[in-house]
């Protein structure tokens, strides 16, 4: 399972990559494979105001409707539009094409709270 040492991560499997100012969010390769194969996803708009921890959005497979949850608070600037055409894209390449959305964090240092690469492995470890 692939786990990028440049991102961060969340308890609820979300993923963080700091971009300058910006944060961009998604959910991990163990999440999508958790999910099975996405058939939905639902985001919220830009301007949209987003807190660390609360849902933020879903993502429906053929199991399931999971909600997304805020890794970190701040308004949304950008969504990522082509996963209304393509949800698939969350199974397919979960940390470059299935990114969600694009948030002008509260608090940048929030980030730091989150999970390291190796802490995140050791959470989703088989035992």
């Amino acid at each position: 399972m692939s786990i990028p040492k440049d991102l961060r991560y969340s308890q609820d499997h979300e993923w963080v990559k700091v971009e300058g100012d910006k944060v961009k969010v998604g959910i991990t390769e163990f999440a999508q494979s958790e999910l099975g194969d996405i058939v939905f996803v639902e985001l919220p708009e830009p301007g949209d105001k987003v807190e660390a921890g609360q849902p933020f959005g879903s993502v429906e497979s053929v199991k399931t409707v999971s909600e997304l949850y805020a890794p970190i608070s701040g308004t949304v600037v950008e969504i990522n539009e082509e996963l209304s055409d393509s949800p698939e894209f969350v199974n397919e390449s979960p940390y470059e094409k299935a990114w969600m959305i694009v948030v002008n964090p509260t608090d940048l240092g929030e980030v730091d709270k989150l999970m390291t690469p190796e802490q995140y492995e050791e959470m989703t470890k088989e035992d």
